[in-house]
């Protein structure tokens, strides 16, 4: 199993550029030590190949966060995040490219160079954690890890073709991750099937995702002011509707939107600003120019307004859990477009031309800010992979899976009329 993964490692790297390093010798090393365990199964995950966002430690491998600036850096010990997989009896098989810092959600700003669309090489994965979608959508690995600060696991998996969990704020540790901005990070996992998705969750967090009892709810989010590709939209809807039957309303107020779309800015750019002054100050040259530019437009937030978002963080939180009513879950598009072209940094919208980054993170930063847990699910369309977003309150990891699987088995049935 393990020689078959790091082959299709390998094409997954020559054909769309999705890892930056692979661990052939640890790997089989570690096969080899499975094998010698004489039929007692280490784990849930015994012999499962895994990859590893470049910027989540591995004891020993190259974790360099895409960036020149820690080209040298060999983290010592694992992640928790790792050291949970191990102990499960996964063989980490590599490292996969992410955008640099994880500071991009298009996946195409790396030292390691730009991953490539699974579906269309011309156009991008998503990212930041694209290399870790990338993986699993060319079936390298079953399972992956991935950070997501503002939709970093999510927007990859919409734009791959893969399922991208981000859990509950803290339900995994980040302990052993190169930091991005504290308040808002998440290890999260892209996996196949929601079954290794559900195994790869109780590992990580140590206990298992109680089984969802009872009949699944949902209600179509609507944002009112972000505009969404109508036939993107519709394809969600029907697809929602098809699972679920009735989709209750809610909308979020656009005062309300705008106010987390503030907040969420101002946290992610003091922090990410905070993490790599230093490096800004002495060799901004070793910054890919596109996230020179981020990073020095992110130290003009004011302090008052880092302060305030994080103090009416609990506000916010309280407004949006009115939003479920009676729903367990909530619906949208995980993006509000299909895959852009390598590059591409603008699109029209409606007649309006906006940019691609904040296209890409429109529906899926609140999730960060507010640390509810939110879920991307592949859906079927006539030409690229497309994401169904499903958000739940803190905690609510069982109601994403059970409504995965939901998804996913009306679409299979969808397919086969």
């Amino acid at each position: 199993m393990i020689e078959d993964a790091l082959s299709r490692a390998e094409m997954a790297t020559a054909d769309f550029n999705a890892f930056a390093h692979l661990d052939v010798d640890g790997a089989l090393s570690a096969a080899d030590a499975l094998d010698r365990a004489k039929g007692r199964l280490v784990g849930p995950l015994h012999g499962i190949p895994v990859a590893v966002k470049d910027v989540i430690d591995v004891a020993g491998l190259p974790v360099t966060g895409g960036s020149r600036h820690l080209a040298d850096r060999r983290p010592r010990t694992d992640a928790t995040s790792v050291a949970a997989l191990r102990r499960a009896g996964a063989v980490i098989v590599g490292i996969t490219v992410t955008h640099e810092m994880a500071y991009g959600p298009t996946g195409d700003r790396s030292a390691h160079g730009a991953v490539l669309n699974p579906c269309d090489p011309a156009r991008i994965a998503g990212g930041s954690s694209a290399g870790s979608a990338v993986a699993v959508a060319t079936s390298a690995v079953p399972l992956s890890l991935g950070t997501d600060t503002g939709g970093s696991v999510r927007i990859p998996g919409a734009l791959s073709g893969v399922l991208g969990l981000k859990p509950t704020y803290g339900a995994i540790s980040n302990a052993g991750t190169v930091p991005l901005s504290p308040s808002l990070d998440h290890v999260g996992l892209h996996a196949s099937t929601v079954g290794d998705l559900r195994v790869g969750l109780a590992v990580l967090t140590g206990r298992p995702a109680p089984a969802h009892v009872g009949p699944l709810r949902a209600a179509w989010l609507d944002f009112g002011v972000d505009p969404i590709d109508p036939e993107l939209a519709e394809r969600v809807r029907r697809l929602a509707r098809a699972a679920f039957g009735i989709l209750g309303p809610a909308r979020m107020d656009p005062e309300l939107a705008a106010r987390i779309r503030e907040d969420f800015s101002a946290v992610q750019g003091a922090e990410a600003h905070a993490q790599h002054a230093h490096r800004i100050a002495t060799r901004p040259d070793l910054f890919d120019p596109e996230v020179l530019e981020r990073l020095e437009a992110a130290a003009k937030v004011p302090a008052w307004k880092y302060t305030r978002a994080l103090d009416r963080r609990d506000e916010l939180r309280r407004a949006v859990l009115r939003q479920f009513g009676t729903a367990d879950v909530l619906v949208t598009p995980t993006t509000p477009i299909s895959a852009p072209l390598l590059d591409q940094r603008e699109i029209d919208m409606g007649g309006t031309r906006a940019a691609v980054r904040d296209v890409l993170l429109s529906l899926t930063h609140q999730w960060n800010l507010l640390g509810f847990p939110a879920l991307s699910v592949p859906i079927s369309t006539p030409r690229l992979p497309a994401g169904l977003q499903l958000i739940a309150p803190p905690g609510g990891e069982e109601r994403l899976l059970a409504a995965a699987d939901r998804i996913l088995s009306t679409q299979y049935r969808q397919k086969r009329k």
